[in-house]
């Protein structure tokens, strides 16, 4: 017996390196140091920074990736994992700086992989941050035959005096939501749940334009990275952010709420995305958990002024985003009153 016998290819494992080494070295922010190999990737602090804090976030994907792995749609559960970490951490105004990712699997399957880390990249490179570094692990016996796990880490960094913490957020402060591009990456238990219990398959279509299910489903998750961007560069004061996951807009919008203020939140100030129509009429999904699991077209919430509010929406289109004024913060009349008033209880 052998390692290889056993079921791990360590030179299979150094070839799948060499293969995704210019899709990593692609995505390097000039504070990079070194490459590739060494027990720890390096990177300096950006220059310039008085008093910098680093924000850290981790994330996966979730069971969104048994549909991606049952339709081969690697790539885009790249984009996802990396979404998922960045979203996060430029809530409180940070740049990411850096993203390392974790892949088990349980054999090494080079294509695939490699298509798993292309589309890492590109998330990196969309979020302006370095893929400085990852592990994979083959786990034979550990996990099925072709399947894999992601886990994503991302750390970004922010002026201390720039921190967005909530506690700029003020009676009468707008609030903007900026559409998702689909399900992101919540709530596929679910999803899974519904496709088995309705029979559908590659071929299932839904919509008025008859746009292919799996496609839609499978559409990876905006990353908001650019366009926070963009506001902090036009001065834009941004009071509070939220990123709409798990939980849906109920439990991610109070999150940026300082205490004793209340989100009241309009749910006809957007349409709904048809596919949501799809999977609450096919599941029977109450209102209610409906809200709580999906983001429901609200991918991203912005908590400004009221009197830059038409400047946000430009700024939101020009970097290819819809977004509508969807509430208000009000003062709570009381201690016990709920920090999101409008949706489904």
């Amino acid at each position: 017996m052998d390692y290889k016998t056993s079921g791990v290819d360590v030179e299979a494992g150094r070839a799948f390196v060499r293969k995704i080494k210019s899709s990593v070295e692609n995505t390097h922010r000039p504070e990079v140091i070194g490459g590739l190999g060494g027990f720890g990737g390096l990177i300096r602090l950006p220059s310039g920074l008085k008093r910098p804090v680093l924000v850290a976030g981790t994330d996966g994907v979730g069971t969104k990736l048994e549909l991606a792995q049952e339709y081969k749609s690697h790539h885009n559960v790249g984009i996802d994992l990396v979404a998922m970490c960045v979203n996060d951490v430029i809530t409180c105004g940070a740049e990411p700086l850096f993203f390392l990712d974790y892949i088990a699997t349980s054999k090494l399957g080079f294509e695939a992989m490699a298509e798993v880390v292309s589309g890492i990249a590109d998330g990196c490179s969309n979020s302006g941050c370095s893929l400085l570094g990852g592990e994979t692990a083959e786990m034979p016996g550990f996990y099925g035959d072709g399947r894999y796990d992601l886990a994503g880490f991302c750390v970004a960094v922010v002026e201390e005096d720039q921190l967005i913490n909530g506690k700029a957020v003020q009676p009468g402060d707008q609030i903007i939501g900026v559409e998702s591009s689909g399900i992101h990456s919540n709530g596929f238990s679910l999803v899974r749940k519904i496709l088995e219990l309705s029979d559908c398959d590659k071929s299932s279509v839904f919509g008025k334009d008859q746009r292919p299910l799996i496609d839609a489903l499978l559409t990876p998750t905006n990353i908001y990275c650019q366009l926070v961007k963009s506001l902090r560069n036009a001065a834009i004061p941004l009071h509070g952010m939220a990123h709409i996951t798990g939980g849906g807009l109920p439990e991610n919008l109070p999150r940026c709420l300082p205490q004793g203020l209340t989100a009241c939140v309009d749910p006809s100030s957007w349409d709904r995305p048809e596919l949501f129509q799809w999977l609450q009429s096919k599941g029977n999904i109450p209102e209610r958990d409906l809200w709580h699991t999906f983001n429901l077209g609200v991918g991203f919430c912005l908590i400004v002024p009221k009197e830059v509010v038409d400047l946000v929406f430009q700024i939101c289109l020009g970097q290819g985003f819809k977004s509508w004024p969807i509430g208000v913060i009000e003062q709570a009349s009381d201690s016990k009153e709920r920090p999101i008033k409008g949706l489904p209880e």
